[in-house]
């Protein structure tokens, strides 16, 4: 368990960490209190080297319905300059959800509005349930989606962003899945049995890979070839050959018997 008020932290012996929003009472709405302690508990996870991954899910009906509404008209009231320390502590959350070493997996169920979709566009995989709703509802109450606009275009690609950014229409789970948000939609009812396929599929691969192969995707970025990208996933490759795990994996795969970080899992 964890001492934050509006989330948890728990920390599974297999070796990954679930982050679950817990404002159920709220719909797992955002507030100052929420955003603070999501960077505080990313960070953590950041700094702890025994983690695999991280999910990331909502406690309740609802994966997150947003902005809370208290904490609006709280902003409505402030100065530019105190709306802008706002933006810049929600930019702060997301950008280091982003650029966190280990791989992401957002998990959704109900509705998801708003700075919800970043969260969810900021992990690098995401899986949701078919009857889950999803809004980019800013519009409809007078304000963007700033903050979280390079993330969701990322994520769905620019035309599917600019509809449902201008529209605020609600769409599905499946829909999610055909624009890219999501990398797959199940019924609702089987939602956690696929988290659950997709945690021991994780584990069965090497922690150090993954995250050099998380780094590799980032300099990548959207694949345009130039000399210093060249050189870079030449050394990327190299580096990982002559490390410990790589070395490893090797081994293990020529004597065709299981690498140590899947043999080291304790058995349920």
């Amino acid at each position: 368990m964890s001492d934050f008020n509006t989330l948890e932290l728990i920390t599974d012996s297999r070796g990954f960490a679930t982050l679950w929003l817990s404002r159920e009472a709220k719909n797992n709405a955002f507030n100052a209190q929420m955003i603070r302690e999501l960077i505080i508990a990313l960070d953590r996870v950041q700094g702890d080297p025994s983690l695999r991954f991280l999910v990331l899910r909502g406690r309740g009906k609802h994966f997150s319905a947003g902005a809370d509404l208290a904490w609006m008209q709280q902003s409505a009231e402030l100065d530019y300059h105190t709306n802008l320390d706002d933006a810049r502590e929600l930019a702060e959350l997301m950008y280091n959800l982003s650029k966190l070493k280990i791989p992401t997996l957002a998990v959704v169920q109900g509705a998801a509005y708003g700075g919800a979709l970043g969260l969810i566009s900021c992990c690098d995989m995401a899986i949701g349930a078919d009857d889950a709703q999803f809004c980019l509802s800013e519009v409809r109450i007078g304000l963007a989606p700033a903050v979280i606009s390079p993330f969701v275009v990322q994520a769905m690609g620019q035309r599917a962003a600019r509809r449902y950014a201008l529209t605020a229409e609600r769409f599905g789970g499946q829909r999610a899945r055909e624009i890219g948000l999501l990398a797959e939609s199940y019924p609702a009812e089987t939602l956690d049995q696929q988290v659950d396929q997709w945690v021991v599929n994780l584990l069965q691969n090497s922690p150090a890979a993954m995250r050099a192969s998380k780094d590799l995707l980032r300099e990548v970025g959207n694949g345009a070839l130039n000399p210093a990208l060249r050189r870079y996933c030449e050394n990327a490759i190299a580096r990982i050959r002559v490390s410990a795990e790589g070395q490893e994996g090797l081994r293990a795969f020529l004597q065709k018997r299981a690498p140590s970080w899947q043999a080291q899992e304790p058995r349920s």
